[in-house]
């Protein structure tokens, strides 16, 4: 044990103060050096957290468990809400459907369509298991620019689901 503690000391006896004083300014200093990455579009975070918040009250109306996620055009996850007794299948399908939604530039329900008669496109959502091409997926967009997608998932019928969407992106599209 005396060794141990002995050889600790010895080592750190070996670092002078000034030495740690430059090695923590060179660690500060990195983050400055670097560019900074200029953030993704999308919506606010009180307007996605309004417009998921609309969609869960729509769907509770319907005595539907669901979850709400929305993400930004970099497909970052800016908020995620799930009702008491929303399944986990329910809340990770909103987040595949938004995310589907916006890599694919259209609504998940008519991926789902479309897929039925474009095999190219029906293996590259078999592909990837993230994808979910039922409805309930929407694009947020400001003129002809996609900023985002939410999703909804859960609801007993995928058609609920994307009302639910709407209704939420309807309650802030004209603050988008």
């Amino acid at each position: 044990m005396k060794q141990i503690v002995l050889t600790a000391t010895l080592a750190l006896s070996a670092i002078s103060l000034p030495q740690i004083a430059a090695a923590q300014t060179s660690v500060d200093a990195a983050p400055a050096a670097r560019t900074p990455v200029p953030a993704a579009r999308g919506p606010a975070l009180e307007l996605a957290l309004e417009a998921a918040r609309v969609a869960v009250d729509t769907c509770k109306g319907l005595e539907q468990k669901i979850g709400v996620s929305v993400v930004d055009s970099a497909g970052v996850l800016k908020v995620l809400l799930a009702t008491d007794g929303a399944s986990p299948r329910g809340v990770q399908s909103s987040t595949n459907k938004a995310v589907t939604a916006l890599t694919f530039k259209t609504a998940s329900s008519q991926l789902g369509e479309q897929a039925k008669t474009d095999k190219e496109l029906a293996d590259k959502l078999a592909a990837n298991t993230n994808y979910n091409a039922r409805a309930g997926g929407v694009l947020l967009k400001v003129n002809n620019e996609v900023i985002g997608a939410i999703g909804v998932g859960g609801a007993r019928g995928s058609e609920k689901d994307e009302a639910c969407a709407l209704a939420g992106i309807e309650k802030i599209q004209s603050r988008l």
